[in-house]
């Protein structure tokens, strides 16, 4: 199992007009006590303004993910929720990267691996190695021995080549072929549970 939950980000409901309580006018000896209520007024105002903001982004820019499953441990176990940023796909795909996406035999679930071979790279596995372009590549965020041997094959245009970090537990592009990169939600950017494992997604 490898799949990440997505979790809904609440927003609060939008309001079309922000009005302050009408104030009494003061009297015309006090002038100056209007200018504190002025300058709260417009704090208020813009405190609204960018929590709308904000929340508006979140909905854009970064999305909230649950792990289910163990083909990313021990990285990425199952009850751990991370964001995921779309933002970040604006750089492009880059081997290394741990997305979230919605594979081509599953497009209603979503999963999590790291991306392996880039399209127009010969990807070959041998002896429990990945050989990209005929050199074999260097994978410090494997933590656990796998097995597995695959003949060399060259991945298409507009798409890439995923694995779990759990390699022999993962249903990953071995199994069901290369994953469209248009597929692809977003990149794994912050874990923020549990805390004492919260940090940046490498």
């Amino acid at each position: 199992m490898e799949e990440v939950i997505r979790l809904p980000i609440e927003q609060a409901p939008v309001q079309e007009k922000f009005e302050a309580p009408t104030a009494s006018p003061a009297p015309a000896a006090l002038p100056a006590l209007r200018r504190p209520r002025s300058w709260l007024r417009a704090c208020c105002d813009t405190g609204f303004r960018a929590a709308l903001l904000f929340m508006v982004a979140q909905t854009w820019v970064v999305q909230g993910y649950k792990v289910y499953g163990s083909c990313m441990e021990p990285n990425l176990c199952t009850g751990e929720r991370l964001l995921g940023s779309k933002l970040a796909l604006t750089e492009g795909v880059r081997r290394g990267d741990v997305v979230v996406f919605r594979p081509p035999h599953k497009p209603n679930t979503a999963f999590i691996k790291r991306v392996v071979g880039l399209p127009g790279e010969v990807l070959e596995i041998r002896h429990n190695q990945v050989y990209v372009n005929n050199r074999a590549l260097n994978e410090p965020y494997l933590q656990r021995e796998w097995h597995d041997d695959r003949p060399a094959e060259k991945i298409p245009d507009h798409m890439v080549f995923v694995m779990g970090d759990n390699r022999d537990n993962s249903n990953d592009s071995r199994s069901w072929g290369e994953l469209p990169v248009a597929n692809i939600q977003a990149k794994a950017w912050v874990r923020y549970w549990p805390p004492d494992r919260a940090g940046w997604v490498r």
